[in-house]
């Protein structure tokens, strides 16, 4: 059975992290793998969390399964942190997932039983498995305008021109913040014009929230999330990695918003069933030290502190390689990096721009231009900015 196998397509930034761990130059920057570093290079576990380790060690007395949707304590603390306490007429169907990708791959699933013919609309720049895992369910897909690619600023009306097209029942996927991989958010009045062409079509959004808080505060960050909840339907996807430090702990969750108790009800048995069709019993570990957190005063203060540092760091990054190319180029043309947001930026490079700066500068950078401004530290900026201007001018 085997030998009829072939190999499958390498992914781009799997091969790109391997040629990095490969090249011995000393010099060498990674602006390539999406995740948090410090200037130290390092992805330092967060106080917060291992506090709050430490008491589910001191306190937990059994690991038996907690259910098929996991904790209604998780699902319970992400939820008021993203929406706000629930109220009346408020019905939230959840179900805890195996890290943020499984919770977009739930979401699409749930979309599907419910509606198989729907399209899934994706922005042109996005997360490349949003594509991935809509395919993997045989759904088709169709693009919507994000990017003016002269300004690298959001294109707003190509962007309302596509999202008309959508018809009742469709999946429009949206960034909550922190656009992977552009970095570039929509304004309130844009925002408030995504709502508006969705309450026309009848189009259900899927919300990716994967990188709350390093873009602004918490609260700041979920504007857009919530406008998007104020309509009849919609489907958020969470994800703890970035915003708890919890890559390997896979901590995610599924949460529908319904119009009526029934409607929810309905949600959170297909919601049991999609996960006892994959992994049975999501992971809790992670869940529990998010609950924890949350739930928890000076957790929750300490984890805030933690995430604002973050924060300030991308921003004073941001800031540095702007100033730094305006310096070598003579040019404000990378100014939008301080007006955009989290950990991405794409530069205008080409796969040849890019292929030149890692032969010739040891500069890591995916082949679509996308940087992770965590890479650009103090230490690094400076040669980064020799680096790209040597290639851009």
């Amino acid at each position: 059975m085997f030998e009829r196998l072939s190999t499958s397509e390498t992914d781009p930034i799997l091969a790109l992290m391997q040629a990095f761990q490969a090249d011995p130059r000393p010099n060498k920057v990674d602006l390539g793998i999406g995740v948090w570093r410090d200037a130290e290079g390092r992805t330092p576990v967060f106080q917060a969390v291992k506090t709050a380790e430490e008491r589910i060690w001191h306190s937990q007395d059994s690991k038996i399964y907690v259910g098929f949707r996991g904790d209604p304590g998780f699902h319970a603390a992400v939820s008021d942190l993203l929406l706000g306490p629930e109220g009346d007429g408020d019905w939230r169907a959840a179900s805890a997932t195996t890290g943020g990708t499984s919770a977009v791959q739930t979401a699409l699933a749930l979309a599907r039983t419910a509606r198989p013919d729907l399209r899934v609309w994706v922005p042109e720049e996005s997360w490349p498995n949003h594509w991935v895992l809509a395919r993997s369910l045989g759904l088709e897909t169709r693009n919507f305008t994000y990017i003016d690619p002269a300004t690298q600023e959001i294109e707003r009306a190509g962007l309302l021109r596509d999202l008309a097209g959508a018809r009742a029942g469709d999946v429009v996927l949206l960034h909550a913040c922190c656009h992977n991989p552009t970095g570039a958010d929509p304004d309130p009045e844009l925002q408030e014009e995504i709502v508006t062409s969705l309450a026309q079509s009848g189009a259900i959004p899927v919300v990716d929230c994967a990188y709350l808080g390093f873009g602004a505060a918490p609260e700041a960050d979920l504007a857009f999330l919530r406008r998007l909840s104020a309509l009849p339907e919609s489907i958020v996807a969470f994800s703890g990695s970035k915003s708890f430090g919890l890559y390997r702990e896979r901590v995610g969750l599924c949460l529908a918003l319904t119009e009526s108790a029934r409607a929810r009800d309905a949600v959170e048995s297909q919601l049991t069933r999609l996960n006892r069709e994959t992994y049975s019993f999501p992971p809790d570990h992670g869940a529990r030290v998010v609950t924890e957190i949350l739930t928890d005063p000076t957790l929750r203060a300490s984890w805030d502190t933690e995430l604002s540092a973050i924060r300030r760091a991308l921003i004073d990054n941001r800031a540095n390689l702007a100033a730094s190319l305006r310096a070598r180029l003579n040019s404000d043309a990378f100014d939008r990096l301080t007006r955009q947001n989290g950990m991405f930026a794409m530069l205008p490079l080409g796969t040849e721009r890019v292929a030149r700066l890692r032969a010739e500068h040891g500069l890591y950078i995916v082949g679509t231009g996308r940087i992770n401004l965590a890479g650009v530290t103090e230490a690094t900026c400076a040669p980064v900015a020799d680096a790209l201007a040597a290639v851009l001018r």
